[in-house]
């Protein structure tokens, strides 16, 4: 195919949603290394030529963004649709989910110390989290773990690309998540 990068660049453009690359490849009569070296193709084509987009990667799917160097500009134009951000404690729900996932609320609530029933709620809403299935434990209660919604919103590709975590001396007066 001619061009394969624009036509791929196209299509993640009317899309405005992640792509599954597989399902993309098959669309397009590719197979996954090919429409991979496309992809990369195509990355190095947005970079190279300081664009105002990029292409990004997260799991196993595939999106345009806009160039994070240009962020400021950009939610600068958007102003009014200002997203609110995440609380404290949803932030923190959020931590201790991505790392220790599965989880169920009873195992947040005994990282945090208080309940967590909005922040789960919040998450849920936010499709930053989903249901994972449920514990095998009296009461059966539901367990939680992270979507591809909350890798492409913190810029990541992979679960493995969140930020180590070290324990903390508990002789400081910090535990570490």
């Amino acid at each position: 195919m001619e061009n394969l990068s624009a036509i791929i660049e196209a299509i993640l453009f009317v899309s405005g949603d992640p792509v599954r690359v597989d399902a993309l490849a098959h669309a397009m009569n590719l197979t996954v290394l090919e429409l991979d070296a496309a992809l990369a193709e195509l990355g190095d084509h947005l970079a190279l030529e300081d664009r105002g987009i990029q292409l990004n990667r997260s799991g196993e799917t595939v999106f345009l963004s806009i160039c994070p160097k240009y962020a400021e500009q950009v939610e600068a134009f958007l102003q009014p649709l200002q997203k609110q951000p995440l609380s404290q404690a949803v932030l923190e729900t959020l931590s201790i989910i991505a790392y220790r996932q599965p989880v169920t609320k009873g195992d947040i609530e005994a990282v945090r110390g208080v309940k967590c029933d909005y922040s789960v709620q919040s998450l849920l809403n936010k499709g930053f989290i989903e249901e994972q299935g449920r514990r095998e434990t009296l009461g059966r209660p539901i367990l939680y773990g992270t979507t591809d919604r909350f890798l492409q919103h913190f810029g990541m590709e992979t679960l493995a690309d969140l930020p180590a975590v070290e324990a903390l001396n508990p002789s400081e007066g910090e535990i570490g998540v």
